[in-house]
């Protein structure tokens, strides 16, 4: 019982710290026993800092790597240290890769056998010269360097040489002016290779190889690459559609749908310019009207068309819900049409001081109406159903409003209305029957170009004077054939 007490009273002394030296100083011992007791403080304290390192020291041979690593590892403390803490946000930086993208690198396979050199022939090494140029030095550089070797009388650095050196400056210049495979052999490690690359390289700068390549741009990198919050493999698909020019299925599905559009959009105006135009060019020859009075008329169409149909925003750029149906939106337009077209009515019939045409309504015809409205509903009708495929694919904001017969003729109106007195213009300078028109030759006296037909025979034509020349005019009648011909040679026998 003493001697344990005495043990753990020298333990609690020697671990004490402070006070352990306090208590020491303070008992009342000996120099030498206080030195012996200093001496093992000092010692307690030095294997308390580097216990890991006595812990290494101290295991048996026969302890796995984990073992070692624990007792290596610094104690926790309570606190997270500075280089725990940076190596944290590091890893935090980047989102890590799945477990099947990760890839446990292999290096190369390397042939490790000893391979002899084969022995080249004398065309193949002269096939091989241009690859190994800097090693066949010019002539005059081979005499300086065989005189140097010689150690003769112009020889400046082997001048004052003894036998060995000048044996050694031999062998130098003999193994620098050796081929490389007979200087030594090729490496069989990645070391070597390496210092055989390194070498070549050298020689390769040494004759100049690198000073004029040409340099290319930077290259750009992108911002979003190393962006930790983009996922990497939606970023890799977004650049491969990119690089490829991939349309996505909504985009094809948008440009059938504008395309279709396009072609009814184009026939109906077409269609109801050429009825417009004839209608008013059919009353206007009625009435004795002339082509001034034609185009004014249609110019007050189209006043009265801008007063009570104006244009409006284009409905291809109106984005709807995703959670809106077909009825709510064609009926809530077809409102918004209706009362528009009602409000200007009456702000037009209750304007003050108009003048006389503004009282003109837009032309409009029922007849016309009535006859197209099969295939205007069902043209309509498909482009309805091409927008519900095109909206089920594509994102909100780029979704499209179902189409409507009623707003589409209200367009179609208001757009053809402007170019109805330049139609009316184009038909009445337009040639009749461009068709029907043919050359025929005209024989006569004076200038070409004189719409005057004489009846003259074949014969006339070869008849020579300066007064007789032909010309080339249009005409509806029949052209000179063998009939004519016949005919005319008829009757020049006759009057022969």
């Amino acid at each position: 019982m003493s001697r344990r007490l005495e043990q753990a009273t020298e333990e609690a002394m020697v671990s004490g710290g402070l006070a352990g030296q306090r208590a020491i100083e303070d008992a009342g011992f000996s120099k030498e026993l206080k030195a012996k007791l200093l001496d093992r403080v000092q010692d307690a304290k030095f294997r308390q800092q580097f216990a890991g390192a006595f812990a290494e020291v101290g295991m048996p041979a026969a302890a796995g790597v984990g073992t070692r690593a624990t007792a290596m590892a610094q104690p926790w403390t309570g606190q997270e240290s500075t280089e725990d803490a940076v190596l944290r946000m590091l890893d935090d930086s980047k989102k890590p890769l799945g477990s099947g993208q990760r890839g446990k690198f292999e290096p190369p396979p390397v042939d490790m056998r000893i391979k002899r050199e084969p022995v080249l022939s004398t065309a193949e090494r002269a096939g091989r010269a241009r690859d190994k140029a800097h090693f066949y030095p010019t002539r005059s550089s081979m005499e300086n360097s065989k005189s140097k070797v010689k150690g003769g009388k112009n020889s400046k650095e082997t001048k004052g040489m003894s036998e060995e050196e000048k044996e050694g400056f031999r062998e130098e210049y003999r193994e620098r002016f050796a081929p490389f495979g007979v200087r030594r052999g090729m490496p069989n490690t990645l070391g070597g290779l390496a210092a055989m690359a390194n070498e070549r390289i050298e020689d390769a700068i040494a004759r100049g190889q690198f000073k004029n390549i040409p340099r290319g741009t930077s290259i750009k990198r992108d911002a979003r690459a190393d962006n930790p919050f983009i996922d990497t493999t939606e970023y890799i698909m977004n650049k491969m559609i990119q690089r490829q020019e991939i349309l996505p299925p909504w985009i094809e599905k948008q440009q059938d749908l504008m395309r279709q559009l396009g072609k009814f959009r184009e026939r109906i105006r077409r269609d109801w310019k050429r009825h417009v135009a004839d209608s008013i060019t059919a009353s206007s020859l009625r009435g004795g009207g002339s082509l001034a009075e034609q185009m004014e008329r249609a110019e007050w169409f189209a006043k009265a068309e801008r007063v009570n149909n104006p244009r409006l925003r284009s409905v291809d750029q109106i984005p709807v819900p995703t959670n809106v149906t077909e009825d709510p939106v064609m009926v809530k337009m077809r409102q918004q049409v209706d009362e528009r077209h009602n409000e200007n009515k009456n702000e037009d019939s209750n304007e003050e001081g108009a003048s006389a045409h503004d009282g003109i309504a837009p032309f409009r015809d029922a007849a016309w109406e009535e006859a197209q409205k099969a295939y205007m509903t069902l043209a309509i009708n498909e482009l309805n159903a091409m927008t519900r495929a095109y909206n089920l694919m594509a994102p909100d904001l780029a979704k499209k409003p179902y189409f409507s017969l009623q707003r589409e003729l209200a367009s179609c109106f208001s757009d053809v209305a402007p170019q109805v007195a330049g139609e009316i213009k184009d038909r009445a300078t337009r040639p009749k029957n461009p068709a029907a028109a043919s050359a025929i030759w005209s024989l006569g006296t004076g200038s070409a170009g004189v719409a005057e037909k004489k009846a003259v025979g074949l014969m006339d034509h070869f008849r020579k004077g300066d007064d007789y020349r032909s010309s080339v005019l249009e005409s509806g009648d029949k052209p000179y054939g063998f009939k004519e011909w016949w005919r005319d040679m008829r009757g020049l026998s006759k009057s022969g």
